[in-house]
């Protein structure tokens, strides 16, 4: 690393909290380093509140671009100048690039996600998908679900902030796309057990299971699960989250998040440096045991 930082050196940063489980400063900088690209990618602790400020030093101090995750994928939009037009319509943004000044919002976890399903080989068009949460990357999961082709979609979300978010990407999928979409109360659990009961696949896209709430699961127990239910976690750190245990128990195909991860990557990689990553090193990097 210190043999190719240099004065020219330019940086990307990733925006979130909790961030040090995080894989992707080892994804992009060994990417960086197989391509001879004098980049280097930084995690940095950063909540809601300081958000404002980062944003303001990231135009000062002309920083080529940042990845951004919970819980700043909404918020961030205030401190951008554009907004690509899949960044628009999910109503938030995990990757953005600095051109001269002037920051532009992307959103690649959705278009990361469907890839990941891809290559793990599960097919969902033309299907019903349940899902629990509507913050980032459930808005852009389902968005991007909708427009490839996903017939019906069950969202599942507690009665928080996001809640009404959820109301409005209901609304925009069923204005704008073929799919039918549907929002619950996550308290509801007749309903979420019916929901997944009618679907191919359940996914988590909230942060349960992972730091600080390690060990727990948006569903109760395991008789919300059969086996030919696929389960879908966006968290990746565990591997192997409370829910993908307790769908291992039930006999379900499951699917963490480590290839969305690498995926949604990909693409913000080519966003910043107009390159493709080296996916295959990476996929090996990532995934070996």
């Amino acid at each position: 690393m210190t043999e190719r930082i240099s004065g020219k050196t330019k940086l990307i940063g990733l925006l979130g909290t909790p961030i040090s489980h995080s894989l992707s400063p080892k994804m992009h900088n060994e990417a960086f380093s197989k391509l001879g690209l004098d980049y280097v990618y930084l995690a940095f602790d950063v909540g809601t509140e300081q958000l404002a400020d980062v944003m303001k030093g990231y135009r000062a101090m002309g920083i080529r671009g940042c990845n951004v995750t919970m819980p700043n994928k909404v918020l961030v939009k205030e401190y951008l100048d554009k907004l690509s037009p899949a960044a628009e319509l999910a109503g938030a943004v995990n990757t953005v690039v600095n051109d001269n000044g002037v920051l532009t919002g992307h959103i690649t976890d959705g278009t990361g996600y469907m890839r990941a399903l891809e290559e793990a080989k599960v097919d969902i068009i033309g299907k019903k998908m349940t899902i629990a949460g509507a913050g980032g990357a459930a808005t852009a999961i389902c968005i991007q679900a909708a427009l490839d082709g996903v017939e019906e979609i069950s969202i599942f979300n507690r009665k928080d902030e996001f809640y009404k978010r959820g109301e409005q990407m209901v609304r925009d999928i069923n204005a704008k796309t073929d799919c039918k979409a549907q929002l619950f109360d996550l308290a509801d659990l007749e309903a979420l057990r019916n929901e997944m009961m009618a679907s191919v696949i359940f996914v988590n896209a909230t942060s349960v299971g992972m730091e600080p709430l390690v060990g727990q699961s948006v569903i109760p127990d395991v008789s919300y699960l059969r086996p030919e239910l696929i389960v879908s976690d966006v968290v990746y750190v565990p591997a192997k989250t409370r829910l993908l245990e307790m769908a291992d128990e039930a006999g379900c195909t499951t699917v963490n998040g480590l290839g969305m991860m690498l995926w949604q990557g990909a693409k913000a990689f080519e966003i910043w440096t107009g390159e493709e990553m080296p996916v295959k090193d990476i996929k090996e990097l990532l995934f070996k045991k």
